[in-house]
């Protein structure tokens, strides 16, 4: 017998929203699925500290709220749905501003930040169908490849026996801070935090291929600037 979620008991339409959403994991599972993620598995491998079966739960209560529906094996957002994404970003971009400092180490976790890159990732201005992309990390021993297949990304952690078109070269931290606005991509390439190595061709391309995070342009980069002054 399912138990059912406790509710707030107030009849306030933000008591009644926070019953539905509020819960954890919920936002994040939301988030993944307004940024094109909408198959079971690679909503679980998108947010790796959540089970597979709270997923599902959750999965279900968004389903009967209406927020959701399963189509093929896809979970796709109704207009209710839909209807979160600037209230979701919204708070994500308050979080940039008023609480968004320097990652801690039990937040670096290269497959993950790799896994969130590679749907971002736009090869179009590559030739040929298919594009390989290798991301190796200064820090960690694993080894990350993203594949392009016409136009389709997918993650390898094991060589998928394809040319490298470009690598990526990057300490964890570094990267994340790229990935997610706080540090300029041109700032780490000058200093020697992100490298990219392959025929200029390809790796000049680079700044448009790897599209920041949908947050990037809530970060605060008044550090930097702060950094620059002292430095001249």
């Amino acid at each position: 017998m399912t138990t059912p979620t406790p509710s707030y008991g107030q009849y306030c339409p933000i008591s009644r929203a926070l019953d539905l959403v509020g819960e954890r994991w919920s936002l994040l599972i939301l988030r993944d699925l307004l940024l094109g993620t909408t198959r079971f598995n690679d909503l679980a491998r998108g947010l790796p500290g959540l089970s597979r079966s709270l997923l599902a739960k959750r999965l279900r209560q968004f389903e009967r709220a209406g927020l959701v529906e399963r189509l093929v094996g896809e979970y796709l957002l109704t207009d209710a749905g839909r209807e979160l994404e600037p209230i979701l970003f919204g708070l994500g971009e308050w979080g940039a501003r008023w609480t968004f400092g320097a990652p801690r180490d039990d937040e670096r976790d290269p497959a993950l930040l790799v896994w969130w890159m590679h749907r971002r990732v736009d090869t179009s201005s590559f030739p040929g169908r298919r594009h390989v992309l290798l991301v190796r990390f200064t820090d960690d021993p694993r080894r990350f490849w993203i594949v392009i297949e016409a136009g389709v990304p997918s993650v390898c952690e094991s060589d998928p026996g394809y040319p490298v078109d470009v690598t990526v070269s990057s300490d964890v931290a570094s990267l994340y801070q790229v990935w997610l606005g706080r540090l300029p991509l041109t700032h780490a390439l000058r200093t020697g935090r992100v490298a990219f190595t392959g025929p200029p061709a390809l790796t000049r391309r680079m700044p448009s291929v790897l599209r920041l995070s949908p947050v990037a342009g809530y970060a605060d980069t008044s550090h930097l600037d702060a950094a620059t002054q002292r430095a001249s």
